[in-house]
């Protein structure tokens, strides 16, 4: 899929303490870009799998996999003192069931999360590109979210969260869209109240933003003897 980058990386500083997190331990945790993962084989089990797209300085996803030992989860991420902060956070609580890629969403869900695979799909406060000639960089657009939504397994979930208005109001439209996607809500979402909040959203918060939801599932039954995995 030819498509504009949702992001941009900036020359961020990184910690000490980051640098040395991400040389020392993403040789454990890290997986480089490169053809299909067998899921189950990175893991050392057959847990569900939720993928995280954008996952920031990790601390929701620690929290999540602290949680929730039986489910596994890969981070997927482009700035590298956040991924040297979620690996230190990872060694610190001795998690087990996180791995990361480094590398641009959309071109490592194409090569290396095989169709039908994930339970569940995290995506929280993504870049709203408010300006109107960024718009066509937003990651949640069609043809990505038919992208996305092919990699879920069917029954399993799609989940964002921002604090932007009009980016909450055009994911609303283009996740309705997309043909295997349904809205599991009228509109936007109840709160899930087992989702962290982070520091981002709290400063959402200060500034009175609302905080919007969007949880939709993938049509379709779920294969023989699989159930898909509980947020």
């Amino acid at each position: 899929m030819d498509h504009i980058k949702s992001y941009v990386l900036r020359a961020g500083r990184i910690s000490a303490a980051q640098r040395r997190s991400y040389e020392t331990l993403f040789p454990r945790y890290g997986l480089a870009l490169g053809p299909a993962l067998a899921l189950p084989r990175v893991f050392g089990n057959d847990h569900p799998v939720i993928a995280e797209i954008g996952f920031g300085m990790g601390s929701a996803t620690v929290l999540m996999a602290e949680e929730n030992p039986g489910i596994n989860y890969l981070g997927i991420e482009v700035h590298r003192p956040g991924i040297g902060r979620l690996l230190w956070e990872i060694e610190r609580r001795r998690v087990s069931n996180i791995r990361v890629i480094e590398h641009d969403a959309v071109e490592a869900l194409e090569r290396m999360i095989p169709d039908a695979s994930l339970d569940g799909l995290h995506i929280f406060f993504p870049d709203p590109w408010p300006k109107k000639r960024h718009r066509k960089r937003r990651l949640l657009a069609r043809p990505v979210t038919d992208l996305l939504a092919q990699k879920l397994r069917p029954g399993a979930y799609l989940y964002t969260v921002t604090d932007w208005e009009d980016y909450a109001q055009s994911a609303l439209r283009e996740l309705a869209q997309t043909p295997l996607l349904q809205n599991a809500y009228p509109g936007f979402a109840q709160t899930q109240s087992w989702r962290p909040r982070t520091k981002f959203e709290q400063r959402g918060i200060a500034e009175a933003r609302p905080i919007r939801e969007l949880f939709f599932i993938r049509g379709g039954s779920s294969p023989a003897g699989h159930t898909p995995a509980s947020p």
